[in-house]
């Protein structure tokens, strides 16, 4: 029996799922960790990194993986000398440094570049002259470093080197022009942008093996030899784990941070900072609204509730407390009775502001019950979400589909139905909801198995998701004036947020 192993490196979560020729899940595996503010960056420390990730396949017990693949949180910086050594510490998608780099190079290339991709921490830790840009000789994502110290492959998935800088989704690389205006940017340099960046693989194409020193890096838990795919970004195993990978399809990942992806039929008029332009696995341009701040507030509301019950003596089961507050919001008001919550623990691009500053707010006459306030928390996870789409629908984007996957679904009906609400459109979700990113790598890795026979929106149609089972939810005309009202005071209380950050 075939069995291939997807491991995501994510933000609360290192993950491992195994799945058979079936493509189903027969065993997983995780590690909870979080990021640290240390010096006023964001990062993770790449040993807790390893530790965890053995940890994660501890937990598969024995098992035999002919196709393995890595997937993480996409952008960021990871920086390299000649012989890989880490020259500065780990720079998230969450770090908001690089706004005049971002935007310089925006305009420099007509075509957009968020903060969070690597390139933008590149210009600026080049134009700021820092000390470690002497000794430079590669850059990568996560899961990049991962894949190359496993199989000596210095190669990422095409998606994940969409994150990093733009791609020609005709030629599948980078896109030329623009690699040469960067080039005369740093002309000064010993290096040029090629130098630095990893090879670009789309999928389906091997990505080297399981070297012996992998194999020993994984204490011996994996064999020597396994075929690997191309790394990829959590946006492609969002995609794949989705079935949206197909002009007009789209998918919605909400966890800690949340964005949408919708695989475009053309490409847009306008350049929007608010909206990433990156590709699937295979190199389909995608239209990508990318959110910092999801469900990170309301875990720390779970965890003061979750003290608040232990007062009385209570022992409260993780799952079932999340399930139970999500269930409580279905008994709000659809506009949640004029409470208002803004979520921002992090900046967050698509509104403008470098810092957050987690918010509650009502008015006196405001009806502040617990499911109100459960409802604006959950409300808030979409809400500036919702402001970058409005910005697709103003380009006459089509979507036939929206499916939506990641811990915002875990419990049923509840972030669907609130998500239909936002969007105006039916959304599915799928069994596997809760665990898209690593389920994704997994197909992606048996893709490559398949050899090269299909694409991959036939490879996922006809033989992963044909019978899949499903729920879709229409939007409900009431859910969708409460959260349109809800939204309407949401931009108001932007200029609350921004004077927080600027006070507190």
């Amino acid at each position: 029996m075939t069995h291939t192993l997807g491991i995501e490196f994510g933000s609360t979560r290192i993950k491992a799922v195994l799945i058979d020729e079936a493509f189903r899940p027969v065993a997983s595996g995780d590690y909870t960790w979080k990021s640290d503010l240390r010096d006023g960056v964001w990062t993770y420390d790449l040993e807790e990194a390893w530790s965890g990730l053995r940890t994660a396949l501890r937990a598969l017990g024995e098992v035999s993986v002919d196709a393995m693949g890595i997937s993480a949180m996409m952008h960021g910086y990871l920086a390299f000398d000649k012989d890989w050594n880490l020259l500065t510490p780990f720079r998230t998608w969450q770090n908001t440094m690089t706004g005049e780099e971002a935007a310089e190079l925006t305009e420099l290339f007509g075509f957009n570049i968020p903060q969070r991709w690597s390139i933008a921490h590149l210009w600026h830790a080049i134009r700021t002259g820092e000390a470690h840009v002497g000794r430079l000789a590669h850059i990568t994502t996560l899961a990049g470093y991962f894949h190359y110290m496993l199989t000596g492959v210095n190669a990422v998935g095409i998606g994940e080197a969409s994150g990093m800088f733009p791609i020609d989704s005709e030629t599948l690389d980078y896109d030329r022009g623009m690699m040469e205006k960067f080039d005369r940017l740093i002309a000064e340099q010993p290096f040029t942008l090629r130098d630095l960046l990893p090879q670009v693989l789309p999928a389906g194409v091997p990505a080297g093996k399981l070297t012996a020193a992998g194999a020993a890096r994984l204490d011996g838990m994996l064999s020597e030899g396994i075929v690997f795919a191309p790394a990829e970004g959590d946006a492609g195993t969002g995609m794949t784990a989705t079935n949206a990978v197909g002009p007009r399809t789209g998918n919605v990942s909400a966890g800690t941070s949340i964005f949408s992806m919708v695989v475009l039929e053309h490409p847009l008029q306008k350049v929007y900072p608010e909206i990433d332009l990156v590709t699937t696995p295979t190199g389909r341009p995608v239209a990508m609204v990318h959110c910092n701040n999801c469900t990170n507030d309301m875990n720390a509301w779970a965890g003061v509730l979750r003290e608040t019950a232990e007062l009385f003596g209570s022992s409260v089961d993780t799952g079932e407390l999340f399930t139970k507050l999500y269930r409580k919001s279905l008994e709000g008001e659809a506009d949640c009775g004029g409470v208002m919550v803004v979520n921002y623990l992090a900046g967050e691009g698509v509104t403008h502001l470098d810092e957050g500053r987690p918010l509650v707010l009502r008015r006196p006459d405001s009806r502040f019950t617990l499911a109100n306030f459960l409802r604006a928390q959950l409300y808030s996870t979409m809400a500036t979400l919702k402001i970058g789409m409005d910005l697709l629908a103003s380009e006459q984007v089509a979507i036939d589909s929206l499916t939506g996957h990641g811990g915002l679904f875990k419990t049923p009906g509840v972030g669907q139905k609130y998500m239909a609400a936002a969007c105006g459109a039916p959304v599915t979700v799928m069994e596997s909801a809760g665990e898209g990113g690593p389920y994704g790598m997994a197909l992606l890795a048996a893709f490559v198995l398949q050899g090269g026979g299909e694409t991959l929106e036939d490879f996922l149609a006809k033989h992963v998701f044909a019978d899949a089972v499903r729920t879709t939810l229409q939007p409900d005309p009431a859910d969708v004036e409460g959260f349109r009202t809800f939204l309407d005071q949401y931009k108001a209380c932007l200029r609350v947020e921004q004077a927080a950050t600027e006070n507190l």
